[in-house]
């Protein structure tokens, strides 16, 4: 895995991390399954693991839960916008998960390039600073991230400990 990459998820980890406020894994287009939803990767240097930020395409609704923050709180942290491929997407901070490696299904691939997806910098930086700052908070107790995180971080450090 690598810091700053986009990346999908085995079913595996969505049946050993039963949360409800875990994002679904699939989503049916078309009546066909997609792996979604696909997954910028941060690594954080403290925990030593990957946290997963979930990307959406349903700006409408996650533009006004941005501006109702912004309005409450002055500052959102945990929704960023940016674009994937020429497209604008939701960064759900807020929906973000641990994860190791051995939970990758695999790596977004471009089709046309046969590269990793990338963002640009300005984004990725942004994303760095606010998904650092949301984990700092958490860790001090504020509920900011859906998932119960810190439990699902505790027993994914202790899997990486006993090589599981």
């Amino acid at each position: 895995m690598e810091h700053g990459r986009f990346y999908f998820l085995v079913d595996e980890y969505f049946t050993k991390f039963n949360d409800a406020n875990l994002m679904n894994n699939r989503e049916m287009v078309g009546g066909i399954f997609h792996d979604r939803p696909s997954f910028y990767a941060y690594y954080d240097e403290k925990s030593k693991i990957f946290w997963l930020v979930p990307i959406s395409s349903k700006l409408e609704k996650f533009k006004n839960l941005y501006d109702h923050k912004i309005e409450k709180y002055g500052r959102c942290d945990t929704i960023v916008f940016g674009n994937v491929l020429g497209h604008e997407k939701a960064f759900l901070i807020q929906n973000m998960s641990p994860v190791i490696p051995k939970y990758i299904k695999n790596q977004y691939i471009e089709r046309e390039t046969e590269n990793p997806v990338k963002i640009d910098g300005m984004l990725e930086r942004e994303l760095q600073k606010k998904v650092k700052r949301v984990l700092s908070l958490i860790r001090q107790g504020k509920k900011l991230v859906f998932p119960d995180v810190l439990e699902m971080e505790r027993i994914l450090i202790e899997e990486l400990k006993n090589n599981i």
